[in-house]
């Protein structure tokens, strides 16, 4: 059973037998805001080209990321499903995807942050239904899941992240509002939370 995360809440990733978890989903899902009235009717929702994207930290430094100009890692233990322009019908399904093999994950690398921002400049005021969400890509099990709410003049979200605890990995939710069009524009936002 999926846990709904608050912002800030951390949970672990280790399965119910108390085996860590190997291979991870971080699913990304939206949709634009549907307009009222004659003219929204007619007019549609339009298409919010949102990206989702995985910055790996060896501490306070890039060690790699994943996003839509780089779909994979260096080392292959990331990979990103491709570049989603249009977000979905708000049926409940991932529009952009993430896979994380932790038991490939370079040693150096002790955080992954996922981030998702509004490449064509919309803001969050102009999206419903976003969501992220992490599944046990072994078993399809959705573990926790993380509703984004408050929409806002903002272009992009520092979302949650994988950091390695102990012997193992934990998430957590972080939900911080940032203003950017890449990843490259969040870092600001994302280092507080290492």
């Amino acid at each position: 059973m999926a846990v709904n995360l608050t912002k800030g809440q951390a949970i672990s990733l280790k399965k119910d037998d108390g085996t860590g978890l190997t291979v991870v989903r971080m699913g990304l899902g939206w949709k634009a805001v549907q307009r009222k009235g004659f003219l929204g009717r007619l007019m549609g929702g339009g298409d919010i080209d949102l990206d989702a994207s995985a910055v790996l930290f060896s501490g306070r430094q890039i060690a790699d990321a994943v996003w839509f100009r780089q779909l994979k890692s260096r080392d292959g233990s990331v990979a990103h499903s491709g570049d989603n322009l249009v977000g979905g019908a708000g049926h409940g399904g991932d529009d952009e995807t993430i896979r994380v093999d932790l038991t490939r994950v370079p040693a150096g690398v002790d955080q992954i942050v996922f981030t998702v921002n509004s490449f064509t400049g919309q803001t969050f005021a102009q999206v419903e239904a976003a969501f992220c969400r992490l599944v046990d890509e072994t078993t399809g099990v959705e573990m926790a899941r993380y509703t984004l709410t408050g929409g806002g003049p903002v272009t992009g979200q520092i979302m949650a992240k994988v950091q390695r605890q102990g012997g193992g990995w934990s998430m957590t939710a972080i939900g911080a509002p940032a203003s950017g069009q890449t990843f490259q524009h969040l870092l600001p936002a994302i280092l507080p939370h290492l």
